[in-house]
């Protein structure tokens, strides 16, 4: 009995390349703690841990920023995080070897909002020194099974499509097997919030047939069939269509997120409320006239933004929404950037910023997840991350179907 054992634990150490020396009490724990482990780059508050959930062991953590940094450990606990500037950490420092690598990469450079740096950005651009990490891990025989990278959808675009190519082209010159899919988090969460997410597989794992589709589905907008078509060579002959369903209907509205009696914010006065219904539009001013008229509770969500009117005039304007969504929590400075919230019941109109916690709850974070206690911070902390139940879902769907993919092989060898 022992031998064999042995030999299925040896088997395991091959085909998950698993660190030596860690041993479990027997094969199917010592596959299992090999098969759901992971590395979480560009941390922040780890929502993809939290999305991931506790089946799943974090081996590393990285983020630059102190600030969210302070908030990882309070959720997390452990030592798995350290907080250094991506460009200067070595493969010595990342331990073990990981099935998952998650990568969020900063996002201004390639949003709508940012000056069209792209990958050469400042911000954006630290792709390339965490991907130098990845190309040396392979290199060693240590690199992940999978590797989900996140962003805006702006990168499909960006530098007219050269820039989604130059991370595909990566990706296919180490070997992997890849593709991308676009989710909006309305799907799970009362927050309009579409993000990209490219998921590479290594090139020595199967993928089982019912995780590829045959042709572009759903989740694959215009804007991603056309970047793909761009890619040439070995870049085009390693990509997949990923076939993830869709979620069940998402049961939340946003007014069901919303505190009675927030701490973090504090209510408009009637003149402040005034002075914004005054920013909106006729179009919009009407659609608060026609929540007002139901006499039931309403909920909006309005944005600031600056708009030129006929005579090309630009006037800062108050754009609000009564479909039971937020607009996509924003992290660039300003007042404009952050949210607020118009409460609508008969002729009661109140108005207020979103508050810290219904940040927290429109990224699908727990209400027991411990938020910073400066308002600006909490908005840049959530604003800035991965929404949770899209993370679950990616895992649900295509993670761990292709993880244990790789627990049959085992299986079966042994």
């Amino acid at each position: 009995m022992k031998v064999q054992l042995d030999a299925l634990n040896a088997i395991a150490d091959v085909v998950l390349r698993h660190r030596p020396g860690l041993g479990a009490p027997s094969a199917k724990s010592a596959i299992n703690d090999s098969l759901l482990t992971f590395y979480e780059f560009f941390a922040g508050g780890g929502m993809a841990r939290a999305g991931l959930g506790p089946k799943w062991k974090c081996l590393f953590a990285n983020d630059f920023d102190l600030k969210k940094s302070v908030i990882y450990r309070k959720n997390w606990k452990g030592n798995a995080l350290v907080t250094k500037d991506v460009s200067k950490l070595t493969t010595a420092e990342i331990p073990g070897t990981a099935s998952l690598v998650w990568a969020s990469f900063p996002c201004q450079d390639l949003s709508l909002a940012g000056l069209g740096a792209g990958l050469k950005g400042n911000r954006s651009g630290t792709f390339w020194p965490f991907w130098k990490l990845m190309e040396k891990l392979f290199k060693d025989r240590r690199g992940p099974r999978i590797v989900v990278l996140e962003n805006v959808c702006g990168m499909l675009t960006s530098h007219d499509g050269k820039d989604f190519k130059a991370i595909a082209d990566a990706l296919a010159a180490v070997g992997c097997r890849f593709g991308a899919v676009v989710i909006d988090a309305e799907e799970f969460v009362p927050q309009s919030r579409q993000r990209l997410f490219i998921i590479a597989v290594a090139g020595d794992t199967a993928i089982s047939a019912g995780l590829i589709a045959d042709a572009p589905t759903f989740r694959h907008t215009k804007s991603l069939q056309a970047a793909h078509g761009m890619l040439k060579g070995k870049s085009a002959d390693n990509w997949v269509w990923w076939n993830i369903p869709r979620a069940e209907m998402r049961k939340k509205r946003l007014a069901d997120l919303i505190e009675e009696k927030p701490t973090s914010v504090q209510w408009h006065t009637a003149d402040e409320t005034k002075r914004l219904l005054g920013m909106m539009t006729p179009a919009n001013r009407a659609k608060v006239t026609k929540a007002m008229e139901t006499g039931k509770l309403n909920v909006g969500a309005i944005y600031k933004r600056t708009r030129a009117d006929d005579e090309g005039v630009k006037h800062q304007r108050a754009e609000v929404r009564f479909d039971d969504l937020s607009g996509c929590l924003r992290t660039s400075t300003g007042g404009s950037s952050r949210q607020v919230l118009l409460i609508v019941k008969g002729k009661e109109v109140r108005s207020r910023l979103i508050s810290s916690r219904e940040t927290a709850r429109l990224m699908g974070l727990p209400d027991d997840y411990e938020l910073p206690d400066r308002y600006n911070e909490a908005y840049h902390l959530t604003g800035d991350g991965v929404v949770v139940p899209v993370v679950r879902h990616l895992a649900a769907h295509v993670l761990e179907p292709v993880l244990s993919a790789v627990v049959s092989k085992i299986s079966i060898a042994a």
